[in-house]
């Protein structure tokens, strides 16, 4: 049957139960247990005769006769009503069969009943309709195939998938775990400003919107508040995060969504060794809590969060494939032998491109291979502009990256809180913009001065919910409520 149809066939009982004198769709329930409830105490209800009131979508029904079978959802449990014409008002059982369909909101009074085969049951003997349904659910056991409808049409995946509304309370219960360690451990959590002037923490091609009553064009940040969270340090706050919707106007990917939630924690006198540590505990603690394991099967690849990290050198694994040492960033090792090697090895890169996107692509080769769990340490300081050189060796940055089968899911470092060094670095920055470099970080002088009025040293640490999806085994954009669709038509 058309939509167009069914449309207006139930469009018609909205007025036949006006006509009855019915509202179709009422402000107020008078129900008085979820379904998970009802279930779970229904043999205390059952020896107890108590008058219930339960409330739901109808999921199906069956008719036998003069009785009816209805299957009610709430958002915690279905829930079975077993109606029968001599228990209902006059007129009522007719009406139910005649005016409620598949989709519609109801509640349905009664008492708790066990049918003849044994299903936890309410003997109903009053209904009344919530929210009149004017197109039909797609069937429950068939949901929605195209892919693209499913996501337009979330609300429906959400309703007839049990696993899709699991991972939603799963996505709740990861982001409160994350925000519960750290609280614990007296984290104070903080809201920085979502549109800025000059973007920070992240080397990422920003969101551009129109401030009309500042009549000046801003961007959509493009990091959870990193320079924001720094100037917290300098005005002696020394643990603070933030859990928050960052925006990047790039491509996508599995692993690439555009606005995604992030969440970034900075601690004053602390480096990035001793957040290793607290990293690990972090991961550990998330996937007990979600998943009640610490083995997952990632991309098809098996990780065990409970051993032993490992701990891999950017610089030796670089040589070992390139044949090339990445601090050393010229002669041989410029960018002319890092474009000849990835020619070499048929690895697309942009023509002119600088240095530090062309070890960038180098990287990512190597990158699939590893499997973790681990850290990723002595990255070039061309490739970090806001961590602190390695004392050991200042070619290197004191910088980690969480590496899980293949990809980096989570980077920290000690940061760094020398003004000189930092403008320096900055301004290497804005060179790669005037160059071409749209990901290339923004400079930004008035966080080169709060520096100046002196930050402690600090270890800061950021990872997205990209985590999230890792360990779920799904997509970014299949791991998140609603994503981003292009406008219809």
């Amino acid at each position: 049957m058309a939509i167009e149809t069914i449309r207006a066939d139930r469009q018609a009982k909205l007025v036949r139960l006006f006509e009855a004198g019915m509202e179709a769709y009422p402000a107020r329930t008078t129900r008085t247990h979820t379904g998970e409830q009802f279930l779970e105490n229904h043999a205390i209800l059952l020896k107890n005769s108590e008058e219930i009131v339960l409330a739901g979508r109808v999921m199906s029904m069956r008719e036998h006769g003069g009785s009816l079978f209805v299957d009610i959802f709430d958002g915690t449990s279905k829930a079975q009503v077993y109606f029968q014409k001599e228990n209902l008002a006059e007129n009522a059982f007719e009406q139910f069969t005649l005016l409620v369909d598949t989709g519609d909101i109801i509640e349905a009074g009664g008492v708790a009943f066990t049918t003849k085969r044994g299903m936890p049951s309410l003997l109903g003997n009053s209904w009344r309709m919530l929210a009149k349904s004017l197109v039909p659910v797609p069937d429950q056991w068939f949901g929605i195939k195209d892919e693209e409808e499913r996501y337009r049409k979330r609300y429906l995946d959400i309703l007839l998938s049990k696993d899709l509304a699991d991972r939603i309370r799963r996505r709740s219960v990861f982001w409160n775990t994350i925000r519960q360690f750290l609280l614990e451990r007296d984290f104070v959590e903080v809201e920085t400003p979502v549109l800025e002037t000059t973007t920070g923490g992240a080397e990422a091609r920003p969101f551009v919107t129109h401030h009309n009553a500042l009549d000046m064009d801003v961007y959509l940040r493009i990091s959870a508040g990193e320079l924001w969270q720094k100037r917290l340090m300098v005005a002696g706050l020394p643990k603070v995060f933030e859990i928050g919707r960052i925006f990047r106007n790039e491509g996508m990917s599995s692993e690439h969504a555009q606005d995604y939630t992030q969440v970034e924690f900075y601690e004053a006198f602390k480096d990035y060794e001793a957040g290793m540590e607290m990293v690990t505990s972090l991961y550990r603690a998330v996937a007990d809590k979600v998943y009640g394991s610490q083995i997952f099967s990632i991309k098809g690849v098996d990780v065990d969060l409970a051993k032993e990290w490992a701990t891999y050198d950017f610089c030796a694994l670089m040589r070992e494939e390139y044949g090339m040492d990445p601090r050393e960033a010229g002669g041989a090792s410029g960018a002319a032998g890092w474009s000849a090697a990835l020619e070499k090895k048929n690895i697309p890169f942009e023509k002119n491109a600088g240095i530090e996107r062309l070890v960038d692509s180098a990287w990512k080769q190597i990158r699939k291979t590893i499997s973790g769990p681990g850290f990723l340490i002595n990255v070039p300081v061309y490739l970090e502009p806001l961590a602190k050189k390695s004392a050991k060796d200042p070619r290197v940055v004191e910088r980690f990256q969480v590496m899980l089968a293949g990809s980096e899911l989570g980077k920290g470092f000690s940061e760094l809180n020398d003004p000189s060094d930092q403008a320096a670095r900055f301004k290497r920055q804005q060179e790669l913009r005037e160059a071409g470099d749209e990901e290339a970080q923004m400079p930004d002088a008035e966080f080169v001065e709060a520096l100046e009025y002196g930050m402690p040293p600090a270890f800061g640490f950021g990872v997205s919910e990209r985590l999230f999806s890792f360990l779920e085994g799904v997509s970014i954009r299949e791991a998140q409520i609603f994503p981003l669709l292009r406008r219809k038509g």
